[in-house]
Parts: structure tokens; sequence; C-alpha cells
């Protein structure tokens, strides 16, 4: 078999395999969803294209170049919305007697050939179409528009290289800072204005020219073959060693034996955050992503402005919430069968999964009093913002329990395909994230900031202690649609 007919059959394979996903049904609101998305991010890249494009001399061609390193740190963090790595997709072609090497490759040119990269073109086409309005010499903008594509390619090599090391360890994360600050070395070593100057001057030099268009395409087939290399030895790695689970320390969490079966709940939700890599990825993206911003709040004055501070005070404490309760009765689709074996357990479970959440609203809570100190927020706003999270957030996006069908196997990686919120999910989850945030900054807006905060902590705890009554109502829908969603949790199960 040549290497042509095999690159067709895995690309053949992998469009089947959406098509023939249990998903595809299921998620028909989250691909309309999913387009209005991608449309909006269209619009947006062409505005950038256009802004950028008007705002040039026809001596700037190459001033696009000079945001590349900003647009490059934007699109890797994309990136880990709609890119997989090659090991995790060359996964079943593993035993078939073909090359392993073929089948990377061929998953690493389809990296470069992938709809989102071309997608970029919606930023740079619109910029190059000004700059040739503006006078600028037509081989110098096809020159430009070209070693901004490549970037976006390139870029898709050096995701694939950190994203599979970061897999292995998070001190990875300090290479990825590494490559993505080099551009900046002028600014770094000349901190301020005349530094960002400098930095913009050196790349504009060279950012129109065939020789930077020739680096950039060395610098794609080096980055081709480390991952070839990385990939091959990650996959042979792991068919040559044999899977162990060593548990070095055994957590027993004595003290909540005294709870019962809630306490049991109660256990198996912290030994999933602690043992399973889905669940402790999202715990993991989640605190990091609320420590930054705690710290950015408390110690600079980025997000000095009222809507920013209500904003950024109840993201920090939905975003855990929002994360981990999208893909609520996912993990436990694993073994929903025993479950269902006795009566009300998943009560039980979605009880202790409300509390468990609600506990870990004390994080935030915690990390935000140095906003406090320095005069960013108030007590009141703290206990107003968490109060409407354990009600009113908590209440909405728990309804996801009545129509999740997906199992979310335990120790996929925040890649994987079935990792994506779809339907209802993606529905709940917007409505939690906007309906709440809305409710308060209008509050904020229209009333003095005392009494909004006083209705918004009254809201929320209201529905905080009417918890058991919409939980049970949760439950009793949950159960009305039991053999739909058991079909749903069997079908869409890792085997």
């Amino acid at each position: 078999m040549n290497h042509l007919t095999l690159y067709r059959i895995i690309s053949r394979n992998t469009r089947l395999s959406y098509r023939r996903s249990p998903l595809l049904s299921q998620g028909q609101v989250a691909k309309v969803l999913m387009f209005i998305s991608g449309t909006i991010f269209v619009g947006y890249l062409v505005l950038f294209g256009v802004l950028l494009g008007s705002a040039i001399e026809s001596q700037e061609v190459a001033m696009m170049v000079a945001f590349m390193p900003f647009v490059m740190i934007l699109d890797f963090f994309l990136r880990f919305m709609v890119q997989q790595t090659p090991l995790m997709q060359v996964k079943p072609y593993i035993l078939l007697p073909i090359s392993r090497y073929s089948v990377i490759e061929h998953f690493l040119l389809s990296s470069l050939n992938s709809v989102y990269n071309w997608l970029w073109l919606f930023l740079f086409v619109p910029y190059g179409i000004f700059a040739l309005i503006k006078g600028c010499p037509v081989t110098e903008v096809i020159i430009v528009v070209m070693v901004c594509e490549l970037l976006i390619m390139l870029n898709s090599q050096i995701y694939l290289m950190l994203r599979t090391l970061i897999a292995r360890s998070l001190l990875w994360w300090l290479l990825a800072v590494v490559i993505y600050a080099l551009p900046f070395l002028p600014y770094l070593i000349d901190w301020g204005k005349q530094g960002l100057e400098r930095m913009f001057d050196l790349i504009t030099a060279f950012g129109g020219t065939v020789w930077m268009l020739l680096a950039v395409l060395l610098l794609i087939v080096g980055m081709l073959a480390i991952n070839r290399r990385m990939q091959f030895a990650f996959v042979y790695e792991e068919l040559a060693r044999q899977e162990k689970t060593t548990l070095r320390r055994v957590w027993k969490l004595g003290f909540l034996d005294r709870f019962g079966q809630m306490g049991e709940y109660l256990k198996l939700e912290v030994k999933s955050v602690m043992r399973n890599k889905t669940v402790r990825s999202r715990f993991i993206m989640s605190l990091a992503f609320i420590v930054f911003f705690n710290l950015m709040i408390a110690f600079s004055s980025v997000y000095d402005g009222e809507l920013n501070k209500n904003f950024w005070c109840f993201y920090c404490f939905s975003l855990y919430s929002a994360t981990s309760l999208t893909k609520v009765m996912g993990p436990e689709g694993n073994y929903i069968d025993l479950l269902m074996s006795h009566r009300e357990n998943i009560l039980r479970l979605l009880q202790a999964k409300y509390i468990f959440q609600t506990v870990m609203l004390l994080v935030p809570l915690i990390l935000q009093i140095p906003a406090v100190i320095t005069g960013k927020f108030s007590l009141l706003m703290l206990l107003a913002y968490m109060l409407l999270v354990s009600g009113m957030v908590h209440c909405i996006i728990f309804q996801v329990a009545v129509y999740n069908k997906e199992t979310l196997p335990l120790n996929m990686k925040l890649t994987g395909k079935n990792n994506l919120e779809v339907g209802m999910q993606l529905v709940f989850e917007l409505a939690a994230m906007f309906v709440p945030l809305i409710f308060a900054i209008l509050l904020v807006s229209l009333l003095p900031e005392t009494t909004a905060f006083i209705i918004i902590a009254a809201v929320g705890l209201a529905l905080t202690l009417a918890t058991p009554w919409w939980m049970r109502n949760i439950y009793h829908r949950m159960m009305a649609r039991k053999y739909n969603n058991l079909e749903g949790f069997h079908a869409t199960r890792a085997s």
C-alpha cells in the first residue's frame, strides 16, 4: 500500500468516526452553537484585519508579522479546544500491519492542513487587501500573508510537541514560556516603550522578505521531524510498557464515615479529583485560571473598571462549577448500572456533588482575600457572588444531569473528542454563566452597590436553601428518562 492510498483511507476513517459517533445525533444544538461561534470568530478576524490594514502606512506592510507573536500565543491556547495530538489519534492503528511512521506522518500533515489553520486567512487577507489599496508592493504583501499563515502552521507543530510533553509533566510549561518569550527578548532586555518599539522594528525589517519565508518553512520542516520522532517514541513506549497503578498513599477520609451513604459519595467525589486524569485535568486548569486572575485583580490595574470587577469576581467563583458540572454524571456513566441498582442512589450522589461543589467555593473566597485587602472587592461583594453561584448557577447547571447521556472516560485528556460539551450541556453551561451574571450586573447598574449586593445574596441564599426541592425535581426527571439515558451511556462507553 503506497502512502497516498494510506492517507486517503485514514482521512476517510477520521471523517467516518465523527459521522458514526453517537454524539452526532445528540449534538444538533451544539453544532448550531458551534457554527454561530465559528462565524463570530471569523467576524472578529475580519474586523481586526480591516482595522490593522487601515492603520498601516505604505512602508509598514510587514507590521502584521510583528503582531504574530501575540497571535501565536492566543492561537496556542485556542488549540486546546480544537486540536488533538497524533499520539491520541494513532492508537486505533497501532495493531494493524501498517507502518506507524506513515500513520503518524498522516496526522502531522493533517494538522498542517486543518480547517482551523486556514480560518486565520480571514485575518491576513483583509489586511493584505488594505495594504494593496494603500500602495504597498504586491510581492511584499503576498510574502507577508504567506509568512503569517505559515507561522500559524508552525504554531500547530509547536503545540503538538508541547501538548505531548505537558501531558507527561506540567514542568514542560516552562519550555512553552521560553519558546513564546523568544520574540519578546528585545522588550524584556529593555523593559518599556523603547524595547517594544525595538522588537516591532526588528520583526518588521525581516517580515516581508523571502528570507523570512524560507526561515519559517525550515522551522516547519524541523518541527515535523521532531514531532515524527517524538510521537513514534511515545507510541512505542506505550506498547512496550505495561500499565501499572501504584498508590503511594491511600487517603481513607475517615471523617466522612459519620455521614453514612452521603459520606461515601463525598469520598468518591474527592478521590475522582485525585485519581482520574479527566476530572483532575479540569480541576487543575480551573484552579490555575482562578489563581492567575485573582493575582491580576489584586496586584494590577488591568481589571479596575466596575464592570470588570463584577465580571471577574463572579467568574472566579463560577469557573470550577462551569467546567466540572457540564459533564455531570459523565464519569458515573462508566458504572451507571450499579448506581441504578438501589433506590435514590442517584439522588444521594447528586446531593454529594452539590455539597462538594459548594465547599469548593471556599477556595476562590480565600484566594480573593488579597483583592479585599487592596480595596478592589468588598466582603459583601464576595458573599453575594458566592451565594449566587451556590444557588442560581448550581441550580441551572445541575439540570444537565437530566439530559446528559454521554460517558466520560476517566483517563481521557482535555483534548479528547468526547470531552466537548454538546446539545443541552452547552445550552445550560451558557445559561449558567450568563443569566446570573446579567442579573447581577443589571442590579449593580440600577441600584446602589450595597443594596444590589444584598439582593443578589438574598436570591442566592433562597435558591441555596431550596436545594432539596430542585434537586429532587432533577432526580424525578432523570428517572423518567433513565432508559433513554442508560442507552446513551452504554453507547458512548469506552470499550
